[in-house]
């Protein structure tokens, strides 16, 4: 039998004689496009199952036309490592928010202490004017596109005794995240906090080289503090949230009706994540409950007024008067 070169114009016809329209093949030739989402939780964690919901929607509403492969537990780097990624266009997607500080101090806004005080704020600050000119900054410095949010758990203060104004935690040697903010903002309320990686913290805490650590109740849980530590003080001392971001350059190179379906994919994710974020929060304090740990009410009031003037005093100037907008919004 004798082979025949096939050109593209006999590929063509023979597709359209057999009724497949030119149309449909430069379709199946787009569908080929694949973006990749890295992020640093674990595949139990809700922003990976609601990253999961967002390529599902960004899939069925481009036709199939993009394709978002989704890499859990930092297998395309840690947060920083996907940041530049996405700079480069080397990563598509990411989960990202107060690391973006390192590229403008308005990033800084998403985690201060006593800023946000509920879940209803902090959607008119999001959604508002002040997530408006946040979202610009992080566009303009970082090269990042916030195409929605998704909320974190709450920072609460373990610890073996009960804390319930400022004037419990005197002396209280705590661990905090090497970031200066959350040092200042403790050492003004009288607590003695120490800098520790997260990884040495529940060694600290069996030897007692610290008596007490904050963190938000999904990690208290996963890191079994509960072996460690009695008491669930619930401080509530850092409400923030976290964006769901394109780099700008892939978000340049897709069509209008492409960027519209991630945007609209991206605010269907962000109700899928917090219905279960919600979920979770209840889960995680009935667990933690079982294990033997007493959640404590304190007087968040007292520590965010003791807290407050160190907390603008460690803000870049620049910020400021942005925080102030935050703390009066209703």
């Amino acid at each position: 039998m004798r082979d025949f070169p096939i050109s593209r114009r006999t590929f063509v016809g023979g597709a359209l004689a057999a009724g497949v329209t030119s149309a449909s093949i430069i379709r199946a030739r787009a569908a080929t496009r694949t973006l990749k989402l890295g992020h640093l939780a674990n595949e139990e964690n809700s922003w990976h199952k609601a990253s999961l919901k967002f390529a599902e929607e960004v899939k069925q509403r481009t036709n199939g036309e993009i394709e978002v492969q989704v890499f859990p537990n930092e297998q395309l780097g840690k947060e920083t490592d996907l940041i530049k990624g996405l700079q480069l266009g080397t990563v598509d997607f990411t989960i990202t928010g107060e690391s973006l500080q390192n590229w403008t101090p308005y990033a800084a806004l998403l985690a201060v202490p006593y800023a946000i005080r509920d879940l209803d704020q902090m959607k008119t600050v999001v959604d508002g004017q002040i997530g408006e000119k946040i979202a610009k900054a992080i566009q303009e410095k970082a090269h990042l596109v916030p195409l929605t949010w998704f909320v974190r758990g709450p920072r609460e203060l373990t610890s073996n005794r009960p804390i319930k104004t400022p004037a419990d935690l005197n002396g209280l040697k705590m661990r905090v995240p090497n970031v200066p903010l959350f040092v200042s903002f403790w050492e003004a309320l009288g607590a003695k906090p120490t800098p520790l990686a997260f990884s040495e913290v529940f060694t600290a805490l069996q030897s007692h080289v610290i008596d007490a650590q904050e963190n938000p109740l999904a990690l208290i849980q996963s890191a079994s503090f509960y072996e460690v530590q009695e008491y669930v003080n619930m401080t509530d001392h850092v409400l923030s949230w976290i964006y769901l971001a394109g780099g700008e350059r892939t978000m340049k190179k897709l069509t209008e009706d492409q960027q519209k379906a991630v945007r609209e994919a991206a605010k269907v994710a962000q109700d899928f994540e917090r219905q279960l974020f919600l979920a979770d929060e209840k889960k995680f304090r009935d667990q933690l409950q079982k294990e033997g740990m007493t959640f404590v009410e304190v007087d968040k009031e007292a520590f965010a007024q003791k807290g407050k003037e160190a907390v603008a005093a460690s803000l870049n100037p620049e910020i400021v008067p942005l925080y102030k907008e935050i703390l009066a919004a209703k």
